[in-house]
């Protein structure tokens, strides 16, 4: 059945949404922590916790690419937070440059916060 051209492919199966960070490299538990230093000036709970961190990615030689999205695109920090992110990465000793970039696809849902952000912000 052949699919009409305005209508959404729909996933390949098995082909992740989103991509898997490099949860191997020695310094990815700091590039955590450096995006659990950014909060959403709404929310009372860290960008990280909430989800918005979708992929941290560290090649060999230290060069760090975050891709994050937001609550929703009319947040009013929208064009600010990727900043503040890049910002805090940086900060990271051993970080030799930061790239974050800012995508809507996928769209973040509720079930993206961890179990932390959900008890902190009254939904568990």
């Amino acid at each position: 059945m052949k699919q009409a051209p305005n209508q959404a492919q729909e996933p390949v199966e098995g082909a992740p949404l989103i991509p898997p960070s490099s949860t191997d490299h020695p310094l990815y538990e700091q590039i955590v922590e450096a995006c659990r230093s950014v909060y959403d000036p709404e929310i009372p709970v860290n960008i990280y916790d909430l989800g918005l961190i979708y992929t941290i990615i560290i090649n060999a030689d230290s060069d760090i690419a975050v891709t994050m999205s937001l609550t929703a695109p009319g947040c009013p920090v929208a064009g600010e937070m990727p900043g503040w992110v890049q910002e805090a990465v940086a900060g990271v000793a051993g970080v030799r440059s930061i790239n974050v970039e800012l995508v809507w696809s996928p769209p973040w849902g509720m079930e993206m916060m961890s179990d932390e952000a959900r008890l902190e912000l009254g939904f568990m």
